[in-house]
């Protein structure tokens, strides 16, 4: 890989990402706390055991110094989709990251724009929308602020190359284009459960041997995060469903809390 990538979190996209990148080489992942780490560990190797051919989770170098990311020359940050914790993570990163390094968000619905100017340099910056599994997921959706270079664009798309990707340039608009297309589907599907009675399971087994999807919709709000799902809805202007609000205040946030549309083990 011609980029030495650096991943800031430690949850399911930035460990799938640092998974996907370990068989090209070191990748550096930073985590918040000791136990983030560990829990990131666990699901790095877990996540490189199920890929094909050879790959050494001790690829992956996880710790909670933020120095460590200071060789990378790509530096992508995975946390929370929340514009002013990211922020926050940016102006902690500013000192820390070097100049010429490439600088990228795995945001699926903020503004790419104004994620690039909380970076301090928009000119390298780019938003990388990988997609949950990442090892296994090939789309990669890039946008680009107003300033990213012809350079930047270039590396962007080498990156994703480089990882097995395809890489679609899209606009920096909410959602971009599978959030912005996916989510009004998705929520109907809620809508249409809260107007129908039918239970989860039979609104995704019509959907799955009808329409030819892979996974069911409402199976699908479980494994993105029914939190995850809400902030995307409102991130583009579309009506969350009233199950999913009390959902989540409830903390049945879908696969990852054990419970959501579905019970998980």
């Amino acid at each position: 890989m011609n980029e030495r990538l650096g991943i800031v979190g430690s949850g399911a996209i930035a460990c799938g990402l640092a998974a996907a990148a370990a068989r090209h080489g070191e990748v550096v992942l930073w985590a918040r706390s000791e136990d983030s780490a560990d829990r990131a560990r666990a699901v790095v190797e877990k996540a490189c055991g199920r890929l094909s051919g050879e790959v050494n989770a001790a690829h992956v170098r996880v710790g909670c110094d933020l120095g460590a990311l200071s060789g990378a020359t790509a530096v992508v940050e995975a946390v929370v989709e929340d514009a002013r914790a990211k922020a926050a993570l940016w102006a902690e990163l500013a000192d820390v990251v070097g100049s010429d390094a490439l600088l990228g968000s795995t945001t699926s619905s903020l503004s790419v724009q104004e994620l690039a100017t909380a970076s301090g340099a928009p000119e390298r910056f780019v938003g990388l929308h990988v997609f949950n599994p990442v090892p296994k997921m090939k789309l990669v959706e890039l946008a680009f602020p107003a300033e990213a270079t012809v350079s930047t664009r270039t590396r962007a798309a080498g990156l994703c190359e480089d990882l097995g990707k395809t890489a679609v340039t899209v606009p920096d608009t909410p959602g971009f284009v599978v959030n912005r297309l996916l989510f009004p589907y998705l929520f109907s599907a809620v809508a249409f459960q809260e107007e129908s009675g039918l239970s989860a399971e039979a609104i995704d087994t019509c959907m799955q041997l009808g329409a030819g999807h892979p996974m069911g919709p409402l199976a699908l709000l479980d494994f993105v995060g029914l939190d995850v799902a809400q902030a995307i809805g409102e991130a583009i202007g579309t009506t969350v469903p009233a199950t999913i609000v009390a959902l989540v205040a409830d903390g049945a946030l879908g696969r990852k809390s054990g419970r959501g549309f579905y019970t998980y083990d």
